[in-house]
């Protein structure tokens, strides 16, 4: 086999199959040439479980040489007393119903949800020869969550960086971005964002009030886009 022959170990990219996840992955394959990508969604229990059929869309839509979806729902019976994301956890609230001195780290914070995930795609990169993961960590607009900052990203890539042999670079390139500035940047790559979940509450329609819906739908209305998907009310 010669030089041009060769398959390039490509990335991993975390794919929940979120708006924020869906535009990483196609930022990635087609801005950052990034390829080939190996995408990686998890199952620990999550109320809006929807979201894995999501990720399988836009996993195949993107190309991806492999996609894995990981079983770690044993996580909602060890979590779900810590946040309002698990299934059988106290109920989302709305956004307005959280206090904004608890939006630095609402109710709807998994406990070290993204160091666990994070941990594990950095293993599998390594058993595979790759030497970058990929998260789409961004910057809430209304609220905020420890593991999705920068001086996270830095502390998480020091200790990586402890590896004696080759060690894994975690990258979040969406890490200081608002959410109009990940959805505009998707949007000018043509993804189809119907084939994303972002509701927090998993329901037949997104509702419109957690956290996470009323962030994406200011997104749409920041760029004078329609959401796609159907709201209730």
């Amino acid at each position: 086999m010669g030089a041009a022959d060769k398959v390039t170990p490509g990335v991993v990219v975390l794919l929940s199959g979120g708006l924020d996840s869906t535009t990483l992955l196609h930022y990635a394959t087609a801005v950052l040439a990034r390829k080939p990508v190996r995408a990686l969604t998890y199952d620990y229990g999550q109320r809006h479980v929807r979201e894995l059929a999501c990720a399988r869309w836009q996993a195949a839509a993107a190309g991806a040489l492999e996609h894995r979806v990981i079983d770690l729902g044993f996580l909602a019976d060890l979590l779900k007393g810590g946040s309002t994301l698990i299934a059988g956890g106290a109920p989302v609230p709305d956004l307005d119903a959280i206090a904004e001195q608890e939006r630095s780290q609402p109710p709807t914070y998994v406990p070290h949800r993204n160091m666990m995930l994070l941990s594990m795609a950095a293993a599998y990169a390594e058993a595979h020869g790759i030497c970058d993961v990929y998260y789409g960590a961004q910057a809430q607009d209304e609220y905020g969550y420890w593991d999705c900052t920068t001086a996270f990203l830095e502390r998480l890539n020091a200790t990586l960086a402890l590896n004696h042999a080759k060690p894994v670079t975690v990258h979040a390139p969406f890490v200081t971005w608002k959410k109009a500035d990940v959805l505009r940047a998707g949007l000018d790559l043509g993804i189809d964002y119907a084939h994303t979940w972002t509701c927090y509450r998993g329901g037949e329609k997104a509702c419109g009030a957690c956290p996470s819906c009323v962030e994406r739908l200011n997104a749409f209305r920041v760029l004078g886009r329609q959401d796609p998907l159907c709201y209730e009310g």
